[in-house]
């Protein structure tokens, strides 16, 4: 199985190194010298981590062949995939790879039924769940525990437990006018 573990960024000095958005919780084990990770666009790869190095909080890698900026600059923007056993889990407890949330069923605390996660998008701040709702629209749900407040991996569902207008901005619209409404006929009476 395939797991993206990072994307490169814009190229650092002039000897071949790159930035890296790294997108696993475990670089040190996808990431380091010697990984033979492959690429997407796949004619850019595969490519072998010569060094890596943390340079003002940023992860810098150089890969064999690469040897000058405008080599590193050519590979802007490729994701970096590692191939990895499918029965393998993260070593935390509450982390999950990415073929594990996908097509888990999205419902509040409740047990009222929201869609199923088509999706995960990898944003520097925070990871985003894409939920297919039952009508075809789509919903992001921030994948954070005060929002997701299960991950049941053996029922293939995620509980959240969302702020209001996160999954139906109406909702929140119409108590606020229903609230003006109120002030209204309190100020007529």
């Amino acid at each position: 199985m395939q797991l993206v573990v990072g994307r490169i960024g814009r190229a650092h000095g002039i000897k071949g190194e790159v930035t890296v958005e790294v997108r696993t919780d475990e670089p040190e084990l996808r990431l380091g010298p010697g990984a033979v990770l492959l690429t997407d666009p796949a004619p850019t790869g595969p490519l072998t981590i010569e060094s890596g190095r943390v340079h003002s909080g940023r992860l810098l890698l150089r890969f064999e062949g690469v040897r000058d900026r405008n080599a590193a600059e050519a590979l802007r923007n490729t994701l970096l995939i590692a191939e990895v056993d499918p029965e393998e889990v993260p070593e935390e407890e509450d982390e999950y790879y990415d073929h594990q949330l996908i097509d888990l069923d999205v419902v509040l605390t409740d047990g009222t039924e929201i869609g199923r996660i088509t999706e995960i998008s990898h944003l520097p701040s925070q990871d985003l769940f894409i939920v297919e709702r039952p009508d075809g629209t789509e919903l992001m749900i921030p994948f954070v525990t005060e929002i997701v407040t299960e991950i049941d991996l053996e029922d293939q569902r995620a509980v959240i437990d969302p702020p209001p207008g996160l999954i139906d901005d109406r909702a929140e619209i119409a108590s606020a006018r229903e609230e003006s409404d109120d002030e209204s006929r309190e100020e007529d009476a």
